[in-house]
This record gives structure tokens, sequence and C-alpha cells, in this order.
């Protein structure tokens, strides 16, 4: 009769829990298709919360831009600064009225931006201006200077020229993500051709503050072709104008100046904001609005305008919303005050 010993009782418990402890192959892969789940069901999630996240980001950056443009108003006796100048050399911010033309007299001196005024002044930093989730954080200077690095693939500056070069170089931040209301923030054109020229606004000009946006985020694309003109030159010096002429259209400087204090301006039709899937390039240039080159890229809405974006309003709080939206409640102001000219009232 075979005898057992406690060493081989020992040794059969030891080979009976391994069997038990050790998964067989069903089980392994049923392991592994639960964790497949889970991370399928996750990972959106966590997207969905890293996108909200930059979201809050740039609001927050938003409000610094505003709270810049505050500070500035205070050294400039109340007055907005012009979205862009002409500038009168190659590295300075000074500038001449005379030179504030319909096109550029000296192209190789650049732009002087309105980003030059806050950052260059150590009211805000000057990564304030851009948004993390646009490309490269925001668009180019559109005359980006000798760094590589500064400059989008296609780009090409003022001169004509496609690659980095020591001048024209913009008094303007590195990546701007933001653009201001036209209305406010008027272009250069105070010596120009047209019918009506560019003025500056003072901060008493403007009522209901908490009612009227003062800045927004640009449309987000792969090398900034949003801004691109027919040049391939990246406008990103400019203001946005929300509002159309009622005879000609978005050119606003040429609307007749009418008389009697007649409303001679408007927000666009509804229909003027054109569904995500009709833009691309040139949007800063849409004969419907410029209002199609404001930002969809934030979490918020899913319909056929696409996303929002983050504006900031005169009083400075900031809210996340659809651009057909402000358009509907008629959140750009009631006038076009950086116009010249009767009639500057925009049509209720």
């Amino acid at each position: 009769m075979p005898t057992t010993t406690i060493s081989n009782l020992s040794r059969t418990h030891t080979s009976c829990r391994n069997a038990r402890a050790a998964f067989t192959l069903i089980e392994l892969l049923v392991v592994i298709a639960i964790i497949a789940l889970l991370v399928g069901i996750l990972l959106p999630s966590l997207g969905s919360a890293r996108k909200e996240a930059r979201a809050i980001k740039c609001a927050a950056n938003s409000r610094s831009v505003v709270q810049g443009v505050t500070i500035y108003l205070t050294d400039s006796r109340g007055n907005y600064p012009a979205s862009y100048v002409y500038g009168s050399d190659t590295t300075s911010g000074a500038w001449r009225l005379q030179d504030q033309q319909d096109a550029h007299p000296q192209p190789g001196n650049g732009y002087v931006h309105w980003s030059y005024a806050l950052f260059s002044g150590g009211n805000i930093p000057e990564n304030a201006f851009e948004c993390p989730e646009v490309w490269n954080g925001g668009a180019p200077r559109t005359n980006p200077g000798p760094s590589a690095e500064d400059w989008e693939s296609g780009q090409v500056n003022d001169t004509g020229n496609n690659a980095p070069s020591e001048n024209p170089k913009d008094r303007q931040v590195k990546r701007m993500a933001y653009t201001g209301n036209a209305a406010i923030f008027p272009r250069n054109k105070f010596n120009g051709s047209g019918s009506r020229l560019n003025r500056f606004v003072k901060d008493s000009e403007v009522s209901n503050g908490s009612k009227t946006i003062l800045a927004t985020e640009f449309l987000n694309s792969t090398n900034w072709v949003t801004l691109k003109d027919d040049g391939d030159k990246i406008k990103s010096h400019r203001s946005l104008m929300p509002f159309v002429g009622l005879s000609s259209g978005a050119d606003v400087y040429n609307e007749s100046n009418g008389g009697g204090g007649v409303p001679r301006f408007a927000y666009p039709q509804l229909s003027a904001i054109l569904p995500s899937d009709q833009l691309g390039a040139n949007a800063i240039a849409n004969n419907n609005s410029s209002l199609n080159a404001v930002g969809r890229h934030h979490p918020g809405s899913n319909d056929r305008y696409g996303g929002t974006a983050n504006f900031a309003f005169v009083d400075g709080h900031v809210e996340r919303l659809k651009v057909i939206e402000t358009v509907e409640k008629k959140l750009w102001g009631d006038r076009v005050y950086s116009l010249t000219g009767n009639g500057t009232k925009v049509r209720p």
C-alpha cells in the first residue's frame, strides 16, 4: 500500500492552489474585453474634459486681454486703441496720420497692432493673447519677421516674401488668437479715400457695456488659411466689423452719409453667417460678413454652425456663445462708433 507523507500532501495542496490561481485563456480574454470597453467609454470623456479645460483657459486669457484694455484706457484718456496703424519706421510704435491711407505707403515698416500697446507697456504678458485650443496658439503676425518659427507654411508677407526676413516685422504679439470689435477698435483708415473714415472711440461713447462685445476669438484653421487674403497674407492684425451698410454691404467705408440721423447700418442677415461646412480660406474677407472669421472651436454646440467661442464684453465679463447667437441677440453694440459721417447708429 502506498505511503502518503506530509511532504506529498503539501506538494499536492500547493499544486491545486496554483491551478486555481491561474487564469484560463477565456478568462483572460474576458478581462481584456472589459478593459477595452472601459477605455472606449472613458477616453471620449477624458477628451471632452481636456477640451473644456482648454476653453476655460482661453476664456481666462480673454478676460486678461480686456483687463489690459481697461488699463490702456486709463493711460490714453479713455480712447480705445486702433486695431492697427502703419508704422513710420521699422521698430518703434510711432506712426503718422498722413500715412494711414488705403494702402501702406511704406510696407517695409509693417504694422503697429493694438496688442503691442498692451504687452509692451507691461499691462499683460504676451502669451495672454494665445489660446491653447487653436493652431499654434494663435495666428502669426501678418509680417512675422526673421524667425522661421513665427511663420506659417505658405504665408506671404506684405513685401511679397514667403520666407523669414528682418523687415518688415509687425509690432504685435507673436501669436494672436483674439480680435477686436471693429466698431470700437477702428482700423487705420483715418486718411482713406472712402466717403467715411475711421476715428478713435472714447469709452464714454459706448453704451450698455454688459451687452456689447469688445473682443472674441479668430476662426481656427490649419496654417490659419481662414485669415488669408487672395495673396496668402494672413490678416491677423485686423479687427472684425460686425455691421453692414444698408446700401454698401460689407464695404462700410462707402456707405452713404445720408442725412437727418437716419441709421445707415444694420446687423447682417442670419443667412450671412455661414454653416461650418461652407467656411474655408479667406473667411476674414467674406463678402457676406467678416463675422464668418469668428471662432467656433469650443464645446457647447454641435449643430451645422459648429461650436462656440469666447466673447469678452466691454464691462469685462466673458461668455461662451455661438457667433450666430451674437447676431440674433444683437450683442455687438448699437452704433458704428469707429466711423465718421451721419447715420452711424445701427438700425434696430
